[in-house]
């Protein structure tokens, strides 16, 4: 996360304020698209069956590499 220029603080604001989402290409997976400093973001999330939770595989700035 660090060196993608978020923390977790930052990842649950972006979280909460979701702005929809998608089934990701991995099946299983989903992308979340949220904003973070006023740029659109992507995090890839994945749902624990069993716990109610989702486990953040990835996320980054949209538009970037």
């Amino acid at each position: 996360m660090a060196d993608r220029g978020f923390s977790e603080v930052d990842l649950r604001g972006m979280l909460e304020v979701a702005q929809g989402y998608r089934p990701d290409v991995v099946a299983g997976r989903w992308v979340i698209q949220c904003r973070h400093r006023r740029r659109p973001w992507e995090v890839i999330v994945e749902p624990e069956r069993g716990v109610r939770a989702l486990v953040v595989v990835t996320a980054y700035a949209v538009g970037e590499s």
